[in-house]
């Protein structure tokens, strides 16, 4: 075996080694050497090499949130660790754990003047669940906070930071072990809710007639289907979910803006919930939040075993453990009431999904008509990333197959790592992986393709409405060269280019004759991973967009 000269290198690898870290996201550099050599010829470590920093983190990302297990990220000093910082923020809102190891010059090189040297001490301090700062010598000291970083990020589901200082000669190796490292365990709870909650809140649950539960981003599988069932057919309870929470019954209600976009007042005041219950990530109707907002519901309980996010100004209680565990423990000790909630919502429901359609059958090509053709479209079983902005709002406005997992990064919202986030997801799950990108968060993120690691049955589908579509349907919006150039980023670029490039089949659609023929293709052939670039109009999607909302009433 091979393994760096350095021994804080050696301990670093070593500690890894032990608690079970089995993916290396490298971004290539010299500073780092000797972390590289002893992880790349280490056979128990799958090392993958990624150029652009900020491509490496949300790489890893992808990975880490489909194993739910801890990626290290590795990069030399200077301005690279900073380029990891949107994948790091993104981990931590996300609850994703992620281990960024740095390489760093020693302190007495540190702001004076010495080349590609940055304080890269805490540098993720706002958004890190541990700084281990580790010093040159060897020390049991270095060693624990190795391993308090790495229990962190295990235990509280978020990315953490270790900065070790080299000094030169970085290249040496050695045949043997020199260190001899201190492991420490990190406790593993199993929360429960305790009897006096269960009695005290199971007392406001059995007298309400009006139950809420507005799931966000949500892990596929999570929830039993007993709970499901005994969810979907309470007559009190409305179950709301969004379409990142892979959470599905018939009755359950998504569609979530189409729904509640036409409401009156009258229909709002009769929709305020007595009980508000909320599990997942982050909500991205901004309909349902401004809702929610405005007609507080008198109870607000939010169910995470780490977090409880006040989102709507009116939370009466965190319940600290997993969603599965509360309704197992819950629905137990709850009697069924008498209520018409859920029934008035199905009728509505019932409405709104026949002007839908009558809506999306009349409308020309667009953004609209193309997701709506798109989304049926997708392989059964199947995972589904989005890039946001417009992709992940649009999707919402339409049904998925069941069987296909849907994932986005929701955490900071960002069009900046989809691409990159969703190579590395389907690195490590193995599914045909599909993702549906707007041109900007693309063309953004195009280092992404620059990888030798996507696998040949990735598919990208690329709509591309000229600049930042979003911009279009939000307020404020007026056709002028500064909105133009400044705001929706105008451009005339396609991926073609990339495409040819990076080795990608590549296939147009502009209409929907075109965009038909080649989607039967496009899933079929796996030779080499595949972009769908279908272009729309670019003044045409936002009128269409705002029209379907006022189509709906």
């Amino acid at each position: 075996m091979i393994y760096p000269k350095i021994p804080l290198a050696q301990s670093i690898i070593q500690i890894c080694l032990d608690k079970g870290i089995k993916n290396i996201v490298i971004s290539p550099g010299s500073r780092n050497a000797p972390l590289t050599i002893g992880f790349v010829n280490n056979p128990e470590f799958n090392c993958y090499s990624i150029a652009d920093e900020r491509c490496a983190g949300f790489f890893a990302l992808g990975i880490a949130q489909q194993t739910q297990k801890p990626v290290a990220v590795v990069c030399t000093s200077g301005s690279a660790l900073l380029n990891y910082y949107p994948a790091f923020a993104e981990a931590f809102y996300s609850q994703i754990p992620l281990i960024v190891i740095s390489a760093d010059r020693p302190q007495s090189k540190i702001d004076i003047g010495d080349g590609q040297t940055i304080r890269q001490e805490n540098v993720f301090k706002n958004h890190s669940l541990y700084n281990a700062n580790l010093i040159e010598e060897v020390s049991v000291e270095n060693d624990l906070k190795i391993n308090h970083a790495i229990n962190k990020a295990f235990a509280k589901k978020g990315p953490v930071h270790i900065n070790a200082p080299f000094e030169e000669p970085l290249y040496q190796t050695v045949s043997k072990l020199d260190v001899d490292v201190t492991i420490s365990a990190f406790p593993r709870e199993k929360k429960k809710i305790s009897i006096d909650d269960i009695i005290e809140y199971t007392n406001i649950w059995n007298a309400s007639k009006k139950k809420l539960i507005l799931v966000g981003e949500n892990r596929p599988n999570e929830i039993d289907a007993k709970i499901i069932d005994l969810l979907a057919n309470d007559d009190s309870i409305v179950v709301m979910t969004e379409t990142t929470s892979n959470l599905h019954h018939p009755l359950f209600l998504n569609n979530i803006d189409t729904i509640i976009t036409p409401f009156s007042k009258k229909d709002f005041k009769n929709f305020q919930p007595d009980i508000l219950i909320t599990f997942g990530g982050m909500v991205v109707s901004k309909r349902i939040k401004a809702f929610l907002r405005e007609y507080k519901p008198k109870h607000h309980w939010h169910i995470d075993q780490l977090r409880g996010y006040d989102t709507f100004g009116g939370l009466t209680k965190h319940f600290k453990v997993k969603p599965n565990l509360f309704f197992n423990q819950f629905l137990h000790f709850t009697i069924p009431i008498r209520s018409n909630y859920r029934s008035t919502f199905e009728k509505i429901v019932t409405l709104r999904k026949s002007r839908h359609r009558e809506y999306f059958d009349k409308i020309p090509f667009s953004d609209f008509k193309v997701f709506g053709e798109v989304l049926p479209s997708l392989p059964e079983d199947c995972m589904l990333h989005l890039g946001n902005s417009s992709a992940i709002r649009y999707t919402q406005l339409f049904d998925i197959n069941p069987s296909i997992q849907v994932f986005c990064n929701r955490g900071t919202s960002g069009i900046d790592g989809s691409t990159s986030t969703a190579i590395g997801a389907a690195v490590a799950n193995k599914k045909q992986t599909v993702l549906i990108t707007g041109d900007i968060g693309f063309l953004y993120d195009s280092n992404a393709l620059w990888n030798e690691y996507t696998p040949k049955n990735f598919k990208i589908i690329l709509i591309n409405n000229g600049g930042g579509g979003i911009f279009r349907i939000l307020p404020g919006h007026e056709e002028t060269p500064v909105f133009n150039k400044f705001f929706e980023t105008s451009h005339c670029l396609t991926a073609e280019p990339l495409a040819k490039m990076y080795g990608f089949e590549y296939k147009i659609a502009s209409d929907e004759a075109s965009l038909t023929k080649n989607l039967k293709a496009f899933y079929a052939h796996n030779d080499k991973p595949g972009i769908l670039e279908i272009f729309t109009p670019t003044r045409e999607n936002n009128k269409i967009l705002l029209q379907y909302f006022q189509q709906l009433s």
